[in-house]
């Protein structure tokens, strides 16, 4: 056992709590959790992209890293700034969940049947963009809150269905609200959906080491080439960005998808390789889809 407890920070709301509860408890019997309140809880109204997208989730909780009121954070790796952070790492992925999104509707019709005109809620950009090239006729609103508010308005009668992730849900236990998983060659989801992340203060070798207990490689590999893409266009983590990476055989393929915010642009590229060099899966994805001008897609 360590000498010091290993404190491990996080945000929090009921599923960040959630999936931090579930971390530390395969990190060994010595740790203590921190919870930070972050800007993006804090206003719970304004569009997420609206505030700025980068770090909206993750500013806080590295400020208590640097400060050194915690030893690691937890985060959905999908909220994780792209860039490097001065004085952070990247210290552990653990295994991923379904990185699907889903559609709960309150008559249980899947996103193909739903009548024409539905109001479907949304606060991804994303979403809301593939929802619009899948069904035009839908009207896409926006959508704050945490999971259990967003299901009551669902079920008041505000809208006739929303998208949220399956992680998510299946981590909250709510996988039976799930209406449909969406196929991904219909909405393709965030770079690194699913997937949580630990970040550490850089050089932290014993902060490193305690996170790697639960470190998976097909989940970080994907999680790499996916965020890549976003790195190399130059995107923020709430633009019409959808990628997909997924471990067969051996080998990494990803898709990338990027898309107008009405839905009517889309532009999508493949790519795979091995492990080693799943960034560079998603550099050329990405390189390959500005030079067919996916730039003014993605920019602010």
């Amino acid at each position: 056992m360590s000498a010091l407890p290993l404190r491990v920070g996080s945000r929090a709301s009921l599923l960040a709590r959630t999936q931090t509860e579930w971390i530390a408890s395969r990190l060994g019997d010595d740790v203590t959790l921190v919870w930070v309140k972050s800007e993006g809880d804090q206003d719970a109204v304004t569009p997420l992209a609206a505030m700025g997208g980068r770090g909206v989730f993750t500013a806080a909780l590295h400020r208590a890293l640097l400060e050194d009121r915690c030893d690691a954070a937890v985060h959905s790796m999908k909220d994780l700034p792209v860039a490097d952070e001065p004085g952070v790492a990247l210290g552990a992925v653990p295994v991923r969940e379904d990185p699907r999104d889903a559609l709960l509707s309150r008559d249980g019709r899947p996103l193909a049947d739903l009548k024409h005109g539905a109001v479907v809620a949304t606060g991804s950009p994303r979403r809301a963009a593939q929802l619009r090239r899948a069904r035009p006729d839908l009207e896409v609103v926006g959508l704050r809150g945490n999971v259990d508010t967003r299901l009551a308005r669902l079920k008041e009668g505000r809208f006739d269905a929303m998208v949220l992730a399956c992680a998510g849900l299946a981590r909250l236990g709510l996988e039976h609200e799930i209406t449909e998983r969406i196929d991904p060659t219909v909405m393709l989801p965030a770079p690194a959906q699913g997937a949580l992340a630990l970040t550490i203060r850089r050089g932290d070798a014993r902060a490193e080491a305690r996170v790697q207990r639960v470190a998976d490689v097909c989940a970080a590999a994907e999680a790499s080439a996916e965020r890549a893409v976003l790195h190399a266009l130059e995107a923020g983590c709430h633009a019409p960005v959808g990628a997909l990476a997924r471990v067969a055989d051996g080998r990494l393929r990803l898709t990338v998808r990027v898309l107008s915010l009405d839905g009517a642009s889309c532009l999508e590229e493949q790519d795979e390789g091995g492990f080693a060099e799943a960034a560079a899966i998603g550099e050329r994805a990405a390189a390959r889809l500005l030079a067919r001008g996916a730039g003014r897609l993605v920019a602010p």
